[in-house]
């Protein structure tokens, strides 16, 4: 049975997670984690998720009730994410970082950290997006430096970082494979007279409103056509599901900072 702890438990996926996990015969939740001040610290995590009690308290301390699991899942903000990892690291344990808006510093730690234990990091937990992402490294090669490439997300009115974890990992997808630079290539958001468009750059635009929960189109554009790579989530539950199969995965794998990919590709 592979313990879980939930970060970021009353949020929208953590509630998420917390009912899938619910469902796995293999899996169960041990912990479920939130900021100390959060007003549902105290309550039963299967009444915040709407499936009922479940005989685990939401906690603003992840020291306390890690000893008892096997993996961590995370879905909150980089300096809490960057504090439970050291912990998870101090521990031993393993852990799914779903967390996105992490600076070059941030990140650079958290290699470090996720290096020393059994980790998977993506910005989109969806098992969808990340096939999109084998997918798009064929086809850049496959099409060259002929196609214009434009990278365009869009999120609900609450998410806070911008561009999206994910159209940055699509855009970094697409410039690796054509051997780019995406710092020097790349571009986000376009306004006033700025002239033709440079052959190797990539566009990357954000588009904020509702409650979208992601769609992500990379268009690659020539003379006589045009191609685009297009995912839609209807619903969080997409990178729940991810998230939970990734969790059942990592317990296994061997030490250090996985790509999502593996979840999907290895058996």
């Amino acid at each position: 049975m592979v313990g879980v702890i939930i970060n970021g438990a009353c949020g929208r996926m953590g509630r998420l997670i917390i009912r899938g996990i619910s469902e796995q015969a293999d899996m169960k939740i041990v912990g479920a984690i939130e900021f100390p001040e959060h007003p549902q610290i105290g309550s039963d995590a299967g009444v915040v998720a709407g499936i009922g009690e479940i005989g685990v308290a939401v906690t603003g301390n992840l020291k306390d009730v890690l000893e008892s699991a096997d993996v961590v899942i995370e879905f909150s903000k980089p300096e809490a994410t960057l504090q439970h990892l050291g912990e998870v690291a101090n521990a031993d344990k393993a852990m799914i970082i779903a967390t996105t808006g992490f600076d070059s510093d941030e990140l650079a730690t958290v290699h470090e950290l996720a290096s020393q234990i059994r980790c998977v990091m993506a910005p989109n937990m969806s098992l969808g997006v990340n096939v999109m992402i084998q997918a798009l490294e064929l086809i850049a090669k496959a099409l060259g430096d002929d196609y214009d490439i434009e990278v365009v997300e869009a999120h609900h009115n609450h998410k806070a970082d911008s561009p999206s974890g994910t159209a940055l990992r699509l855009a970094e997808t697409v410039a690796t494979a054509l051997e780019r630079d995406l710092d020097e290539v790349g571009v986000y958001g376009r306004h006033g007279i700025v002239g033709a468009r440079p052959k190797k750059q990539i566009g990357i635009h954000a588009v904020r409103g509702g409650d979208i929960a992601g769609d992500h189109t990379v268009l690659f554009a020539t003379e006589g056509e045009q191609l685009s790579v297009v995912h839609r989530a209807h619903s969080p539950e997409a990178f729940a599901k991810g998230a939970i199969r990734a969790a059942r995965w990592v317990v296994n794998a061997p030490k250090g900072l996985h790509d999502i990919s593996e979840v999907l590709f290895q058996k």
